[in-house]
């Protein structure tokens, strides 16, 4: 891009398309509409369950009669599609997370009821082990605590397949696992599946961000003081990021993901720039209730602030984003 330097104030008044409401809409650059949210949500098993998550005001996890009901209202205040996080039993967590492929678990219940009673909503399911496995890494590990790659994605492969067969619309590994996206899409195909999208979490940082989602799904205490460095990215790398996109593409991700958001929209717009694909950002637990912290404190105001935040993430190139404010952000919207 280049500017012109021929113009000069007075000639130039930036101000001018400033003046009024009018001008300023006129010139806007960059929309936010329901359209661009995606909501995510909590399910635990049980009936008339709603359990509050301290780290996360005005957040539940919802069983899923509730869930339903829930999610009612999001796709009548426009929200098109929900994102599903199970809150899984310690009884059923187990080392090589079995129950994650489970046809009678709890996500591929949720969402079979989900699609029955929602059919039009939108359903993107987490294809991740951390919710199942007893300590807390997204895959199976061996004798020293290391998350063995290509056993871990025999198990992704087995997930995956049991969303896609119990109504998902989208999966979503979130695993950063190698190669797990080539081999998802083909056994989709081989299953005839075609239609299901896989929306990849292809750069996901290993960020202390992540704190208070953690809590919500139970694997924090299973987590313990481990780390995921050696799977999630360094939060110090931009140029990987774009790597690790250019390959799930290739390997057949329909949509790919930015994980955490609002400190990572660089990284955002360069997979915007350079590779043009539909991207979308997960502005995370950790966000949420740094903005539920300065609202509950009086610091910032906000619904103001719920909408230039989402803002940001469009003006970044966001197609859309993961958000726990969606349906707040949605009624504003509206009004």
């Amino acid at each position: 891009m280049s500017f012109m330097t021929t113009r000069q104030f007075p000639a130039t008044r930036m101000r001018r398309m400033r003046r009024d409401d009018f001008s300023r809409r006129l010139m806007r650059e960059s929309t936010l509409t329901p359209s661009d949210l995606i909501w995510p949500v909590f399910v635990l098993d049980g009936e008339q369950r709603r359990e509050a998550i301290p780290s996360m005001p005005g957040v539940e996890r919802l069983s899923l009669d509730l869930l339903i009901e829930e999610a009612r209202e999001a796709r009548d205040l426009g929200i098109p599609a929900l994102a599903l996080f199970p809150v899984v039993d310690q009884a059923l967590k187990s080392e090589l997370a079995e129950e994650a492929y489970s046809s009678s678990g709890l996500v591929q219940r949720s969402v079979r009821a989900l699609k029955e009673a929602i059919p039009e909503l939108g359903i993107i399911t987490d294809v991740a082990l951390d919710p199942y496995t007893s300590h807390g890494q997204d895959g199976i590990i061996d004798d020293s605590g290391y998350v063995l790659n290509d056993r871990t994605v025999e198990t992704l492969l087995k997930q995956a397949l049991s969303h896609a067969e119990a109504g998902a619309d989208v999966v979503a590994p979130s695993d950063m696992m190698d190669g797990r996206i080539g081999e998802i899409r083909q056994v989709l195909e081989q299953e005839h599946l075609h239609n299901v999208r896989i929306m990849a979490y292809s750069a996901k940082y290993a960020s202390h961000y992540y704190g208070p989602f953690r809590d919500a799904v139970g694997s924090a205490a299973n987590l313990g003081k481990a780390d995921k460095r050696t799977y999630q990215m360094d939060p110090a790398n931009g140029d990987e990021a774009l790597h690790e996109v250019a390959l799930d593409l290739a390997e057949g991700a329909d949509m790919v993901m930015v994980k955490p958001g609002m400190p990572y929209l660089d990284v955002v717009r360069r997979i915007k720039d350079e590779l043009k694909v539909p991207t979308y950002a997960y502005q995370v637990s950790g966000e949420y209730a740094m903005h539920m912290a300065a609202f509950d404190n009086g610091w910032l105001s906000p619904d103001e602030v719920i909408l230039e935040s989402l803002m940001c993430f469009k003006r970044a190139g966001a197609d859309g984003i993961l958000t726990y404010f969606a349906k707040r952000a949605a009624r504003l919207l509206a009004q």
